[in-house]
This record gives C-alpha cells, sequence and structure tokens, in this order.
C-alpha cells in the first residue's frame, strides 16, 4: 500500500515532466533542416567525421532555438479558422471586427481626403508611427496608439513617395523636383538637390542609406548621418518607378518597364543580378523577410514568386497588381483597383492561397499596402484617403525591445539612436549573401612551372605517342608509304608545337628580364660616375 502511495505522489510530476519533454521535442522539430545524413552507408571516416560534428551542432541550435521560443516567444500567432465548408476569405471585416476586443476594433478605420490623394504611406520600425503623403502635397504623421494627429502639413507641390528614416523624428519626402528631409515639427533641414525628380524612396537602417530612383533612371545612395553621396549610377534601362529594399541583405531591387529587375548595391556600378522576371513592364514587386523569397507583377496579368536562392520560378499566378507587400509572417498582401487580397502559405511550400479579401467602394484605386509591424493590420493608400484593415496572424506577437520597441520612451529612443549610429554598417558590407562577411577568402594556389628535364620528358612521351598512332588506310593512289610518312611527320610536328612556343616564350621572357637588369645597371652606373664627378669638382 505504502508503495501505491508512493508511485501516485510521483507520477504527476513524471507526466509534467513528460509532456513538457514532449513539447520541446515538436518545437526542436520545426527548427531542424530535414532529417539527418545517413552515416552509416559512408566508407570515407574524415568525411563521416565531419558530417557527424555537423549534425551534432545542428541538433544543438535546434535545440537552443525551441528553448528561446518556448520561454522568450510566450505568444502565438493567430489565424481565421473556418468551419465546415465555410471559406476564410469570405469573412468581411464587420464580422472580424464584431468578434475582437475594443482596442483591436479600434485599429480598423477609413480616413476619407478626397480632394488630396492618391496616397502613399510608410510605418516606423517598431510599427508605432504612420507617415502619409497625398500626390498634391498633403504630409501628416499620426501616432497610431493613441491616434492623435502629430503634424500636419501642405508643401504645394507634387509629392511622389515618403519614408521615414532611422526613427519618427525625421522623414524624407519626395517632391516634384528633388527630395526634401523635414523634422517631425514640419521644419525643412535639407532639399537634396542631387537626386533630382525622385519618383521612390527607400531608406537602409543598418547602413544609414537613403536610396532613391528619378525619372531618369539614375539611383542614389546618400549617408544620412555625413550627408555624403556614396554612389550615382543609371541604370540604363529607362524610366523606373518600383523600388524595394531586401531587408535580409539591404540589396536594392528595381523593377524596369522592359520586363527586368535588377539588384544594385552601393560599392558596384553594375547591378548584381538581372533577371528578366515578366514579359510586360513591371507594376509591382517585395521581398520576404527571410530574404530569400522575392513576388514579382507585371502588365501581363501574371504574378510570381521567385526562389533568390536559385532564381528560379517557384508559382505564376493570374492576376494584376499594383502594390505588393509581405508580412512579418510572411502573408502577402496584393492590392489592385478598388480591392485587396491577402494569400497565405498553407502549406509551407511557398504555395500561395488566398487567405482573405476585402473590397472597397467601387472606384477607389489602391495606391499603397503596408502592413504595420508587431501588429494584426494592414494600411492601404488610395485615391480617396486611407484606410486600415484587420488581418489575423500579419504581425509578429513577440517584440524585441532591444529591436524595436513599440512602447520606447523618449530616453530608450535616444539610447537606442547612438546605438544604432556606432553600430553603423559600411556600404561595402552589402552583398547578395550576408553570411559571407567574416570568412577568409582562399589562397589561389600558383600552378608549379614544370622543369626543363620534365618539360622534355613530357615531349618525348608525345613523340613517341604520336609515332606510334595507327594511321588510317585511304583509298588507292592515297596509301602511298611516301604519304604516310609525311603524314607522321605532321604528326609529330603537331604535338611538338606547344612544348616548343612554351621555350620560346620563357625564353623571351630570359631575355626581356636581362634587358631591363642591364639597363637599370647602366643607370646606377650613369648616377655612381656623375655623383663622382660632381665631388671632385666640390674638392
Amino acid at each position: 500500500m505504502e508503495d501505491d502511495k508512493d508511485s501516485e505522489l510521483i507520477s504527476p510530476p513524471v507526466a509534467a515532466k513528460k509532456d513538457a519533454l514532449d513539447e520541446l521535442d515538436s518545437k526542436v522539430k520545426k527548427y531542424l533542416r530535414g532529417s539527418g545524413t545517413d552515416l552509416e552507408g559512408l566508407k570515407d571516416k574524415k568525411l563521416k567525421g565531419q558530417l557527424a560534428v555537423r549534425e551534432d551542432l545542428y541538433g544543438k541550435s535546434a535545440k537552443a532555438a525551441a528553448k528561446a521560443e518556448k520561454w522568450l516567444m510566450p505568444s502565438e500567432e493567430g489565424y481565421l479558422e473556418a468551419e465546415g465548408l465555410e471559406k476564410t476569405w469570405r469573412i468581411k471585416q464587420e464580422s472580424i471586427i464584431q468578434e475582437v476586443d475594443i482596442l483591436s476594433s479600434r485599429k480598423a478605420f477609413d480616413m476619407i481626403l478626397p480632394d488630396l490623394g492618391p496616397y502613399t504611406l510608410d510605418y516606423t520600425s517598431n510599427g508605432r508611427y504612420m507617415a502619409v503623403a497625398g500626390r498634391k502635397g498633403h504630409l501628416a504623421i499620426i501616432d497610431m496608439h493613441s491616434m492623435d494627429l502629430i503634424k500636419e502639413m501642405q508643401v504645394r507641390e507634387t509629392v511622389r513617395d515618403i519614408t521615414f528614416l532611422h526613427n519618427e523624428l525625421i522623414f524624407a519626402a519626395a517632391q516634384k523636383k528633388y527630395p526634401c528631409i523635414y523634422n517631425r515639427d514640419g521644419v525643412e533641414l535639407h532639399s537634396l538637390k542631387e537626386h533630382g525628380a525622385t519618383l521612390k524612396l527607400q531608406f537602409l537602417r543598418n547602413n544609414f542609406l537613403l536610396a532613391s530612383i528619378n525619372k531618369f533612371g539614375q539611383l542614389h545612395y546618400q549617408d544620412m548621418t555625413m550627408g555624403e553621396m556614396v554612389a550615382n549610377y543609371r541604370t540604363g534601362l529607362g524610366r523606373c518607378d518600383v523600388m524595394q529594399v531586401n531587408r535580409w541583405n539591404a540589396v536594392v531591387g528595381l523593377g524596369h518597364s522592359c520586363g527586368k529587375v535588377t539588384m544594385w548595391k552601393p560599392t558596384s556600378s553594375a547591378p548584381l543580378v538581372k533577371m528578366l522576371c515578366h514579359h510586360g513592364a513591371i507594376t509591382a514587386m517585395a521581398f520576404h523577410p527571410g530574404g530569400h523569397l522575392m513576388a514579382t507583377a507585371g502588365q501581363e496579368r501574371r504574378i510570381k514568386l521567385w526562389d533568390l536562392r536559385k532564381f528560379e520560378v517557384l508559382h505564376t499566378y493570374t492576376g494584376n497588381a499594383k502594390s505588393l507587400e509581405f508580412s512579418q509572417k510572411g502573408l502577402l498582401a496584393v492590392g489592385n483597383g478598388s480591392s485587396v487580397q491577402i494569400w497565405r502559405d498553407q502549406s509551407g511550400d511557398h504555395k500561395y492561397s488566398r487567405y482573405m479579401s476585402h473590397s472597397m467602394v467601387k472606384g477607389y484605386q489602391v495606391q499603397k499596402v503596408a502592413f504595420r509591424a508587431y501588429e494584426d493590420v494592414l494600411s492601404i493608400g488610395h485615391s480617396m484617403g486611407l484606410s486600415s484593415i484587420l488581418v489575423p496572424g500579419s504581425g509578429e506577437p513577440n517584440f524585441d525591445s532591444w529591436v524595436a520597441n513599440p512602447f520606447e520612451t523618449g530616453r530608450q529612443r535616444r539610447e537606442k539612436e547612438v546605438h544604432s549610429l556606432l553600430d553603423k554598417l559600411p556600404p561595402e558590407t552589402i552583398m547578395l549573401d550576408p553570411t559571407s562577411i567574416g570568412n577568409v577568402r582562399p589562397e589561389k594556389k600558383k600552378k608549379e612551372q614544370p622543369t626543363k628535364k620534365e618539360s622534355e620528358a613530357e615531349m618525348q612521351a608525345a613523340i613517341a605517342a604520336a609515332k606510334s598512332a595507327p594511321l588510317k588506310n585511304k583509298t588507292k593512289g592515297r596509301n602511298k608509304p611516301s604519304k604516310r610518312e609525311k603524314k607522321k611527320h605532321e604528326g609529330i610536328a603537331r604535338v611538338k608545337r606547344p612544348f616548343l612556343d612554351q621555350q620560346m616564350k620563357e625564353q623571351q621572357q630570359l631575355l626581356k628580364k636581362k634587358q631591363r637588369i642591364a639597363k637599370i645597371r647602366s643607370c646606377q652606373n650613369l648616377f655612381g660616375n656623375s655623383s663622382r664627378s660632381s665631388s671632385d669638382i666640390i674638392s
């Protein structure tokens, strides 16, 4: 009886421990790189040992990532789930707003500004502030937590694009003649006249570089810390109004009217990649946060997903898109006309399907779609103002306050600004594969030249092989002994020619070296004689 009592007391902790281990194992499987390598069939002991060490390292890293997810990321994203034959893309915003809490329901809104559109927008890295720009000169900054208007102004000229710089205190607007930089109070700090009539702007946060493309197809990079123009390149492919930055490696992607996509870095005057993606003009493009997936849309009514590791098409869909955007969790927003669709990768093989749909008033034309970081919100800039809809599962539920803090104070913002300036990366670190930074380039081994005896022995072996080579039997009159001997001599001369050419080349190099040495010695003797004569005159 006592043993039964002891077992009853011990079993609940053991069961809880087993459940925790099972949960950890399920998380570890998510981070493993597929099934392990079969080491039993390998005969090479060295390779077997190297692969065993690597597999052990992969297992440890997967376990560490699973523990970090368990303890540091307690929240999980929640997606829409349909029951029975119901489809998630049939669920409307009114139904979602009725089911969520009061604070979340306030994040969905429509702001009608019919006289100043179409509108474009941009968010800060922590998703708290939104900058909006109307085509007819309307600029504004909004605090999305309290929905307060921080600053609103009218620049009285065309505004094509807007982007925040390192934080919400400074933003850049692409105006009619050149981009201008403003502070939070609406004071113009700089006018970047060298950029020209800019169509698109992008800010590279880790490098503090402002990238712009103007209507003549010129790409500019300007350092925002020192004000120096880092690079200015002509793309050579005409007018370009599609521009995105791959946040994984800071490479700028441009979509051209000829259907090509080019990728650039500030230290190269030629594009790193030039790929023909569509038969019509590129209308929109977007990069996945993981850096290995790109979505493009063309005027021939095709939307394509590309694997940037192999530069291959993964999937092709039928449809138009004026704007494309990936969320933090990999959802793809496709805006066209007066409707917006959100696609989701259901199976994990990058095969996207429709997840949600949102239709606006007929006649509205979508200009820009942008997901809000760390929130399940999609903002839409269109011809009649701004709209915001709820997209469950789009935002990262756990934020790192050292990277991006939506609730940061003024003191934390100042400290972050100083740290980001100290951690600023030079333009040379921008490359297609950032994991190669820090690797040592292998030294190229010089080919050892054979000695004179070795080259002679090789030539003799080639001559012997040519002598013993069988000759084809020709027709009557062409198979005479004299002709056969002549062909044999021709074959020997053909074999000897490369060796003789090499010897001639070495002799010429040796002669040039001797002439150079003789010239140097004559100059030294002439200089010595002149110095002696001058010393005699002085004495």
